[in-house]
């Protein structure tokens, strides 16, 4: 290759010859490059750039998109052997390793395919995840944050890339716009990226839930997993053949006590099917068994009573809609094997 030539932007999916683009003064040392020759092929109008701190673009004009995330890890990994090229008779270029670095941010979100991220060439900056001890300065579109305990990444287009929740926890960590935070969020359940509860527990553990930037977006978040999870059981009960329920209900002894809110209800099978949406605002495993303690007292009571409780979950119901529909005709067909239900009052909730 020669250094001199400019190189065209490329896709975001073909990453093998920007292991060679981007490079660190270690390695140009390891190719018999001197300090002086560097800064030399740095100067305004020379062939190379330095894009961060001992990160350097042997190309002039602009990087690109994978030039600049290449340059950030890099940078925060100080790897020293990535993109050394091959020996002869190798097939090409050692893939990089970035031990303990990931994207995270809306860069990483822009690489999940969030539309509501900006692109990454739109980015001024690109956060990187790094352990607390890491010995780093942000500097230039290198963003430092860092973290006790990380992730697992997940690889996306062959970069460590942070999960979904943590990303979006990176992202909206600074206030700024409330519309663009509640997008984000909303997008992450209605695309199927990650689970409500995932990204609340996320936001707890970085102390967002009080901030007033978040808190609308997360009462958004929800209320779209909500809607998402009760389309899908509508649609369940249609295309499955179901019988139809009664929908959105509240059951009540005759003039006794409240016996709990339903999703939907079988009066003549006494079967009742409830969404577990819980999602604890709090992040505290404490609240946490407090609601999954409430909502076993409430399926126990109902039993009781000889009324069959279907708890479906929001992700079996996307995952395994039909699976779901057999479990709740098994319980609708086993219905005359029971012993009649105690009879309650069914009100519109």
């Amino acid at each position: 290759m020669n250094p001199n030539t400019p190189l065209s932007p490329r896709p975001l999916h073909h990453l093998s010859e920007v292991y060679r683009r981007v490079t660190t003064t270690a390695r140009l040392r390891s190719e018999g490059v001197s300090a002086a020759e560097t800064t030399e092929h740095c100067r305004p109008g020379g062939p190379w750039q330095q894009l961060l701190p001992g990160v350097f673009l042997l190309h002039p004009g602009p990087p690109t998109s994978e030039e600049r995330l290449h340059a950030v890890l890099i940078y925060a990994a100080r790897e020293r052997t990535a993109g050394v090229p091959a020996q002869p008779g190798a097939q090409g270029p050692r893939r990089p390793v970035y031990p303990e670095t990931m994207i995270t941010g809306l860069a990483a979100l822009a690489l999940h395919g969030f539309d509501s991220a900006p692109s990454l060439l739109a980015l001024d900056r690109i956060d990187v995840l790094v352990p607390r001890l890491r010995r780093l300065r942000s500097t230039g579109c290198a963003h430092i944050i860092r973290a006790a305990d990380l992730p697992v990444p997940e690889q996306v287009t062959g970069l460590p890339v942070a999960p979904v929740p943590r990303a979006l926890a990176d992202a909206v960590a600074e206030p700024g716009d409330a519309d663009a935070v509640r997008g984000l969020l909303t997008e992450a359940v209605r695309a199927g990226h990650c689970e409500p509860a995932a990204v609340v527990r996320e936001l707890a553990q970085a102390k967002l839930l009080s901030h007033p930037h978040v808190v609308d977006a997360v009462d958004s978040l929800l209320a779209e997993s909500r809607a998402l999870a009760e389309d899908r059981l509508y649609r369940m009960v249609r295309e499955h053949g179901l019988p139809d329920p009664v929908w959105n209900v509240d059951l009540r002894l005759p003039g006794g006590p409240h016996l709990g809110g339903l999703d939907a209800y079988w009066p003549e099978h006494a079967v009742a099917l409830e969404l577990d949406t819980r999602t604890p605002r709090s992040g505290d495993r404490q609240e946490d068994d407090a609601v999954t303690s409430e909502y076993a007292r409430k399926r126990e009571h109902l039993e009781r009573l000889g009324i069959t409780v279907v708890h479906i979950t929001p992700r079996k119901l996307r995952d395994t809609m039909e699976q779901q529909a057999t479990v709740v005709r098994t319980a609708l067909m086993a219905s005359c094997d029971r012993d009649p239900a105690a009879y309650v009052v069914v009100l519109p909730r």
